[in-house]
């Protein structure tokens, strides 16, 4: 069977076709943890799970573990699963002296046995044998009966589509300035946004939306005192709504940590440097970033007459400078509200960065 993806996997689970062996691997944990979860859910009856369905754990299993448990068969059963979670914590699995055990079932699974690896946050390397089989290529196909998942991170500009996707599979739709907020709050972690997602789809009254109020009011975003809020008023010069910001991230200090808030103003810096790089941004430059509403380029377009290319140079370098600080870096005794306070002042003024960094 070929590599496959999340969704064809999720297709064939739903119609009950199940392959004997499932390795799942990749940065992004969430599609693992799917796949592994419908799994272990639904391709045995409760009533068959007791002598049928054993769940290991890398730090507590070996290949020989594995292999032997995967060559059961079943009991008054139709299938056996067996699901090995953490899989990149098992000590030999990754030991040149396993892989012909391995290659040898791989090619030659229980057909009775279901066989799960849960390789979360890396993958095999694919010039090794291990990792050349699962994978397969034009010469040498991989086995018929293993199914390979990697799930990798999305990109920044992938975020909100596959957000927007997620809601719309729920039967609900979000306005796009919800969208925006949550894709730029939690990022590309895809457990946390479909956790924060599900919360609020929880919460939402009949024929409503998923908006902007409920994000803020679901997440714990401050209406009037967030990190959008001062990134638009850093744009804007406005130095009264920044200080007043700043306040308040001092005295909430739990729900505004400093290290995600340093993040989200790099990466709109990040963003502004590379839009002055490409001058006159076409709608394709805009869809690359992410960035696919109005309401998301409002903040970029007023930035690009505010900072020009060389001042969002510096403000890059002086946001990674904050970050090493907030980390304990050359910041002496400097609180982190101190460290934002200090940020968002030479933010705010045309201070060269020689004279800051020295």
């Amino acid at each position: 069977m070929p590599v496959s993806t999340p969704d064809e996997i999720l297709a064939q689970l739903k119609q009950r076709q199940f392959a004997p062996v499932y390795f799942l691997q990749g940065e992004e944990p969430y599609y693992i943890d799917l796949v592994a979860d419908l799994l272990e859910k639904h391709v045995l009856p409760e009533a068959d799970k007791g002598f049928n369905q054993v769940v290991l754990y890398g730090k507590d299993t070996d290949v020989a573990g594995i292999l032997g448990q995967a060559k059961r068969y079943p009991m008054m059963a139709e299938r056996s699963v067996v699901i090995v979670k953490e899989a990149q914590a098992v000590a030999d699995l990754e030991n040149e002296k396993t892989w012909p055990f391995l290659e040898a079932y791989f090619k030659n699974p229980l057909q009775s046995t279901v066989l799960v690896f849960c390789y979360k946050h890396k993958t095999l390397d694919a010039r090794k044998k291990l990792g050349k089989l699962l994978a397969g290529d034009k010469k040498t196909p991989a086995p018929a009966g293993t199914v390979l998942l990697t799930s990798k991170k999305l990109y920044d500009n992938q975020v909100i589509p596959w957000l927007s996707q997620y809601v719309r599979s729920k039967g609900q739709q979000i306005t796009p300035q919800a969208t925006n907020m949550l894709a730029e709050y939690i990022g590309g972690e895809l457990s946390r946004l479909t956790n924060e997602v599900d919360k609020m789809l929880l919460n939402l009254l009949p024929g409503h939306s998923i908006d902007e109020d409920l994000v803020q009011r679901m997440v714990g975003i401050s209406k009037e005192y967030n990190i959008f809020e001062l990134q638009s008023a850093l744009v804007r010069r406005d130095v009264l709504k920044a200080n007043r910001i700043l306040l308040y991230f001092e005295a909430n200090p739990k729900n505004n940590p400093i290290i995600p808030n340093l993040t989200l103003l790099f990466n709109f810096f990040a963003r502004l440097l590379a839009l002055h790089q490409v001058g006159n941004p076409s709608e394709a430059d805009w869809l690359k970033m992410g960035l696919r509403f109005p309401i998301q380029r409002r903040d970029y377009q007023t930035g690009l007459k505010a900072f020009d290319f060389g001042r969002c140079r510096d403000l890059v370098h002086l946001i990674r400078r904050a970050d090493a600080q907030s980390k304990g870096i050359e910041s002496g005794s400097m609180s982190d509200g101190e460290i934002l306070r200090e940020l968002v002042w030479l933010i705010l003024h045309p201070v060269p960065l020689h004279a800051v960094t020295g």
